[in-house]
């Protein structure tokens, strides 16, 4: 479905360089692509960094006869740019908003009545191709509309799709905020390595890799979180008296109240 569609992105941030490059490896025509992007030096950095696709400054234009348009601006600017491309939107065509924070009720506002429109959470590792995307439609979109937005987003990772937009909040303080909780532990991993007199160079390379390693595993092996640490846990061993002393620090706890402190502001931000 992807390659037969138009696809407008408007804003030309990493996030919707990660998008349309993802497009391009898989082998989209990059003449099915749009990026509309204000700053002129960012316009002459994205004809390089997608070569073939169309970029320019007009968000109208770019949006016109396209049936899928990504707004990927920040959530201050979301009012004024959909302002600008309502009245140039097809009938058929749907839109994706990537703006954090930003509800359907809000997008909708701006919109011509019955629009399609679908609100996406990504995180920060799609930039690589390694993120987790959630989706929320709106009632009334239909599941090609869901299946072209959800193709798109796959260039960035795993995707998954809630019905429920009261969900999104918790969305964002997980898998939004998570990778920063996440570079936290492998900061504080490589210090502890280093206060063991590792040197530094040897620290980092050890805890981003420990991270990347127990992430695979976990995601490959299917298995619980808890039956992984078992096994890694002999009686009397060193790993058991890491894990005391973690749970003395209060870490998971830590990590829980990480994650609902986000969910509260995410929700006071809304």
């Amino acid at each position: 479905m992807t390659t037969q569609a138009t696809i407008a992105f408007l804003g030309g941030g990493n996030m919707a360089t990660a998008l349309a490059g993802g497009l391009l490896k898989q082998g989209i025509d990059p003449a099915r692509i749009c990026v509309a992007e204000p700053l002129p030096q960012r316009r002459k950095a994205l004809e390089t960094l997608l070569a073939g696709v169309t970029v320019i400054s007009d968000n109208g234009l770019a949006t016109a006869n396209a049936h899928l348009v990504v707004v990927a601006v920040k959530p201050g600017v979301v009012d004024k740019v959909l302002g600008e491309v309502a009245s140039r939107l097809a009938p058929q065509a749907v839109v994706l908003s990537i703006a954090a924070g930003v509800s359907l009720e809000r997008l909708a506002a701006r919109l011509p009545p019955g629009q399609a429109l679908i609100r996406a959470m990504p995180n920060t590792p799609a930039l690589i191709g390694a993120g987790i995307t959630v989706l929320c439609p709106r009632p009334d979109v239909a599941e090609p509309q869901l299946e072209l937005a959800c193709s798109v987003m796959k260039a960035a990772g795993e995707v998954a799709v809630i019905r429920d937009e009261g969900l999104m909040d918790g969305v964002t303080a997980l898998s939004g905020s998570g990778p920063a909780y996440v570079y936290l532990m492998a900061e504080a991993l490589s210090d502890g390595g280093v206060a063991c007199g590792l040197p530094r160079e040897l620290a980092d390379r050890l805890a981003v890799q420990t991270l990347i390693g127990a992430g695979r595993l976990l995601a490959e092996s299917g298995q619980h979180p808890g039956v992984l640490k078992n096994q890694v846990t002999s009686p009397g061993g060193t790993t058991i008296a890491g894990l005391g002393a973690l749970e003395r620090a209060g870490v998971r706890g830590g990590l829980m109240e990480a994650v609902r402190a986000a969910w509260i502001r995410s929700r006071e931000l809304n």
